[in-house]
């Protein structure tokens, strides 16, 4: 193909009512829908919705964001497991439309990794993949421009439009490449996992898992993080402001780490500002010290999860070489095979069946050398 993108350029093509939007979508119900948008989100928690780009074969279309949240009909599109939705490196785009709209979008094809496990490496700029397959250099100078005000320019259109305008030829091509793999499953499974990933994450209660600076707390301390990681969660999403503005990780760290019962103790903390403890001294004491002994809890409690030994560094290495035998035999990046946290969860609680590494299209491509797996784990 030709690179020269002004082959491509086209008057931009709005849909201007949640009327308009509902009738094109259900004109094709069964095709599948190249999905992407664009946002802010600088000083506030949750991000500001700047536009919505769709396509379905070769029709594109913007649309403004009270649009589409004005249209049942494209909350259902994004609700309906059975239409293939098609995605570039997902995980914003879905925190956007749960955020924003409550919805958790099913049938999601990510096609970043599609493009990972047919071959193109790990984690490939949507822009660069373009270019690789289809010899069109994408205008990516609207990138950090304002989504929000109104109009767009044409740069800003053009730029938007070319976000869904390959994802179509890109999920040809993708299917084509995994299918002669035997590996098109392995994208929907992987594509599942990483929605429903994303969407736990979402749980207020379980995000000091996140801090993994917290690991070398006791088991006490951690349940005060859990806590206050807790209430910061809330609070952002109460105030709209981003974590770090009510209290960065390291604060709450060296707060559940000290435990302390006054003022003057949370004053005594480095980097907590005086007008937090102003604010938010006594509800911070109270998470601190709940006055309650709940040893069921505790015994209950997830610990965030520590950092390799050094003799775990060197299992970790032995099976990791078996799987990057695999990974290089299938052409696929060792980082969507065998992704590091993952790997490190199979070193420190040992060979098991049940391991996510273990199963699905994981399993069936490792079941030639599980037995040397469990023996490197084992040594």
């Amino acid at each position: 193909m030709t690179n020269d993108h002004a082959e491509y350029v086209e008057a931009a093509r709005w849909l201007n009512s949640p009327e308009e939007l509902n009738q094109w979508l259900s004109s094709t119900p069964s095709e599948p829908l190249a999905v992407d948008t664009e946002f802010e989100r600088v000083t506030t928690f949750f991000p500001i919705p700047g536009l919505v780009q769709l396509g379905i074969g070769e029709c594109y279309y913007l649309v403004d964001p009270e649009v589409a949240e004005a249209s049942d009909g494209f909350r259902e599109a994004l609700a309906d497991g059975s239409r293939i939705k098609l995605f570039y490196a997902m995980s914003e785009d879905l925190e956007l439309f749960r955020q924003w709209l409550n919805v958790k979008p099913a049938g999601v094809i990510d096609l970043q990794i599609g493009a990972g496990l047919a071959g193109a490496g790990f984690s490939v700029g949507y822009a660069k993949l373009v270019e690789t397959l289809f010899g069109v250099q994408l205008d990516k100078s609207a990138t950090r421009s304002d989504w929000i005000s109104r109009p767009l320019s044409a740069a800003q259109e053009q730029y938007a439009l070319d976000d869904v305008r390959f994802l179509l030829p890109l999920y040809n091509w993708v299917r084509a490449g995994l299918e002669q793999k035997d590996l098109w499953e392995a994208l929907e499974q992987e594509s599942a996992r990483f929605a429903s990933d994303l969407y736990d994450q979402d749980d207020p209660g379980s995000h000091y898992l996140k801090l993994r600076g917290g690991w070398a707390l006791n088991g006490q301390q951690q349940q005060v993080l859990q806590r206050l990681t807790e209430w910061r969660e809330l609070e952002s999403r109460d105030r709209n402001r981003p974590r770090n503005r009510i209290l960065p990780d390291p604060v709450l760290i060296a707060l559940a780490e000290a435990m302390p019962d006054s003022k003057s103790g949370l004053n005594a903390i480095k980097d907590l500002p005086p007008v937090v403890v102003r604010r938010y001294g006594d509800r911070l004491l109270e998470l601190i010290n709940p006055g309650v002994d709940d040893d069921a809890a505790e015994h209950e409690f997830q610990c965030i999860r520590p950092p390799l030994t050094k003799s775990q560094q060197q299992l970790y290495k032995k099976v990791k070489q078996v799987f990057v035998r695999v990974a290089e035999s299938q052409d696929i990046p060792i980082e969507i095979l065998a992704p590091r946290k993952r790997l490190e969860v199979l070193v420190q609680n040992g060979f098991s069946t049940e391991d996510a590494l273990m199963q699905g299209w994981r399993g069936a491509l490792l079941s030639d050398v599980s037995n040397e797996i469990k023996a490197a784990l084992s040594i």
